[in-house]
Formats: structure tokens, C-alpha cells, sequence
């Protein structure tokens, strides 16, 4: 599974490689994140599908992530839920249904998987095979296609802070025609996370069923 969080059908062509230094930048976001421990963000997820583009779910949260290979995503609205993983196993918990799935955290086609990449080592060279700069809304877009054709998504566009080389936006395109979109704030490095955040125990009465991959 590639280790990388990181969106938009592009609406711009390239920029010339002069206006902007696309390597300078991915040094700086490997730099960035390969140099935490924790991470603590607010986030808004969206989701929505081509073929229904009014169809949207709007979702916000809070994600922490430790290094290596755990990650927390606690859903507030609008229903509460948990998306863990624990470094070894993916945990989904829905709190209306009471009910847990959990699958090897490698086997996991989740369209947050991409996001796994804060909690690993960040190498752009490694997962992606080619890159294209966009400008959407004044914006600078970078579009990602990750090299293996296992990958649960088929490419992935992330909107950079230039500033601090934070990523703000996130837009990951699936094979289904699903578009996940992250947008992030108040992020916060290296927060003091305790270790238990990340061991799932299932609620009193919870079903729990194991989920395997295809």
C-alpha cells in the first residue's frame, strides 16, 4: 500500500517549468513531514462520484497520526464515527450501527489510505511516476499518478501551503469515479498524543466483523 495522503479535474494547462520549481517543492513537503513524530488536523472530507456530481457527503473531524503506521480519524458530524488504524489492522466503527469492521491495515482500499503517507516516509519518487503543476481558481495544483496500478486510486491532486509547505487540500480520484476531497486546518506538529489513542477496543455489545481483501 503507498504510504501518501494527498485533488480536481483540471480546468488549467502546465506552467512552464520556469515559474515554478515542482522538485523544490516536494523536497520541502518530504522535508516537512518525513521530519515529525505526530500530527494533529482538523479536517472536512467530501464525497462525491462523476457520474452523480450533486450527490456530495460532507463529513469534519479530527486526525491524529503517529509515526510509524497509526492513524486516528474521529468523525464528529454529522454522525460520530472511528477510522483507526493501529499500524498492523484498519478499524472502521460506526457508532449509529454499534458495528466494527477491521481488516489488515496492507489489505485496506480505503480512500484514506493515501493519507498513510504522514505516517511513513514521505518519497514522492518512490510512489509517483509522473507529476503535473495546474492553476485552478489562482491556485497551484500539484496532480500526482502513483506508479503501481494496484493503488485504490488513480491519481491524486494536493493543494501546498507555500509558505510552510503544509498541505491544505487534498483531492483523491478512485477508480469507481469517487472523488474524496480533504480540506485540513490548524494543523499541529509533534502534539503530545498518548499511545492509546491507537488501540481499538470494540464497545459493549459491538458486532465486529473481520474484512478481507479481494
Amino acid at each position: 500500500m503507498l504510504r501518501i495522503f494527498l485533488t480536481i479535474l483540471l480546468a488549467a494547462g502546465t506552467l512552464p517549468a520556469a515559474d515554478f520549481d515542482l522538485q523544490r517543492m516536494l523536497r520541502r513537503l518530504e522535508d516537512r513531514y518525513n521530519s515529525i513524530r505526530t500530527l494533529q488536523v482538523n479536517f472536512e472530507q467530501t464525497l462525491s462520484f462523476s457520474t452523480q456530481p450533486t450527490a456530495k457527503r460532507m463529513e469534519t473531524g479530527i486526525l491524529i497520526l503517529r509515526k510509524p503506521g497509526k492513524m486516528r480519524w474521529d468523525y464528529l458530524t454529522p454522525t460520530r464515527k472511528l477510522f483507526m488504524s493501529d499500524g498492523k489492522f484498519v478499524y472502521f466503527y460506526s457508532v449509529a450501527a454499534n458495528r466494527v469492521e477491521k481488516s489488515k491495515f496492507k489489505e485496506s482500499d480505503d480512500m484514506r489510505a493515501p493519507l498513510a503517507f504522514l505516517i511513513g516516509k514521505l518519497d514522492f519518487q518512490r510512489d509517483f511516476r509522473e507529476y503535473h503543476i495546474q492553476m485552478v481558481d489562482g491556485k497551484r495544483w500539484v496532480k500526482a499518478i502513483p506508479k503501481s496500478d494496484k493503488a485504490p486510486y488513480r491519481e491524486v491532486h494536493f493543494l501546498v501551503n507555500e509558505d510552510d509547505a503544509s498541505i491544505r487540500q487534498l483531492r483523491v480520484y478512485g477508480h469507481d469515479q469517487s472523488v474524496m476531497e480533504f480540506v485540513f486546518q490548524n494543523e499541529k506538529l509533534n502534539p503530545q498524543v498518548d499511545e492509546n489513542a491507537f488501540v481499538f477496543r470494540a464497545p459493549a455489545g459491538a458486532e465486529v466483523v473481520s474484512v478481507e481483501g479481494q
